[in-house]
């Protein structure tokens, strides 16, 4: 069935909560309104205020209850508003869900899948477009994934909700009804850690994940029509990433470019070309090249401000154009 992405987690969220009576879903407005962009539509209706659990405005109380609830066996879903609110809950989530087995030598765990939607691209300006996933990546302990299609979306939900530890699930908020695709409506999960090669290609790889997996496969046509192959890969989980798939594109074709929305210092993209220079800087023919957003506080409001903080397939394809004379 084709589904958009915001259709997908609705739908994989109502399954799972009818298989497995434990899953609670916790967070601001998740349940009379539905959640501010809706994700939670018509779950209220369905299993009522003990588990749809409208929350104050309150991260860090959101993310603490869930970790107790997980503690004592249910399977919670927090749901953190914007990326942007979740620094509040910081704490919480980097010195407690993240080294509960750890510090317990193994004897408790946290399965604790927390939601939020990230991202620029909707002029959602400074406290509306932010993109976390370096800053949470730094941390052993935690799981990260952000899926980029419909499929991914049921496939990586059921896979964080089936996992003993905390994942931070993250929903970029353009690709909600902007990106389709077929869902198959028997069960699967796609696992964590392992990344997917969406277009094949010789000359040079392309590395991206969220939004900018689509921007990437679309400048990987304006690439093609210049005689150019770019190879396409879609990270979807970013902690842990799967460093195998990644060398093995980069053996193939000898050159790298790197895509992420976040700014360019300290990215994601920092952490990928490091391992690349460390462990297959032999198969480089070329530098790495990455395409960010700029070293701002955020991202604009206005529409040409925030085109320009932005990477684009344009933006893309002339990176990989220079990188490919070389």
């Amino acid at each position: 069935m084709i589904k958009t992405v915001i259709e997908s987690i609705r739908d994989t969220l109502r399954q799972e909560m009818a298989r497995d009576e434990r899953i609670f879903i916790l967070g601001e407005d998740v349940g009379v309104l539905g959640g501010v962009f809706r994700v939670t539509e018509g779950l209220y209706e369905t299993f009522g205020p003990d588990r749809l659990i409208d929350a104050p405005i309150s991260e860090l109380a959101i993310i603490g209850i869930a970790i107790g609830a997980a503690g004592v066996g249910l399977r919670p879903i927090a749901e953190i508003e914007f990326a942007d609110f979740i620094h509040p809950a910081f704490d919480q989530i980097v010195n407690q869900a993240a080294k509960l087995r750890y510090r317990t030598n193994g004897d408790w765990d946290c399965p604790l899948v927390i939601r939020t939607p990230y991202g620029g691209g909707i002029h959602g300006a400074l406290y509306h477009s932010q993109s976390i996933e370096a800053t949470f990546a730094h941390f052993p302990g935690l799981k990260i994934v952000a899926p980029a299609t419909p499929y991914d979306a049921k496939g990586l939900l059921r896979a964080a909700l089936a996992d003993p530890d905390p994942v931070l699930y993250l929903e970029h908020k353009k690709t909600y009804r902007s990106i389709k695709g077929e869902v198959p409506e028997e069960d699967y999960i796609v696992p964590i850690g392992k990344a997917e090669v969406k277009r094949q290609g010789a000359d040079l790889s392309i590395f991206a994940y969220g939004m900018m997996l689509h921007e990437s496969l679309a400048a990987a046509e304006l690439l093609a029509q210049d005689g150019i192959s770019a190879e396409v890969i879609d990270l979807r989980s970013l902690l842990p990433i799967d460093w195998e798939t990644i060398f093995e594109s980069v053996r193939k074709t000898n050159r790298v470019c790197i895509v992420h929305e976040d700014t360019y210092t300290m990215g994601l993209g920092a952490e990928i070309g490091a391992r690349i220079a460390e462990e297959a800087f032999m198969d480089l023919d070329a530098p790495i090249v990455r395409v960010t957003g700029p070293d701002l506080p955020g991202v604009p409001f206005n529409e040409i401000g925030e085109q320009t903080f932005l990477p684009n397939a344009q933006k893309i394809a002339d990176a990989a154009r220079r990188l490919a004379q070389f």
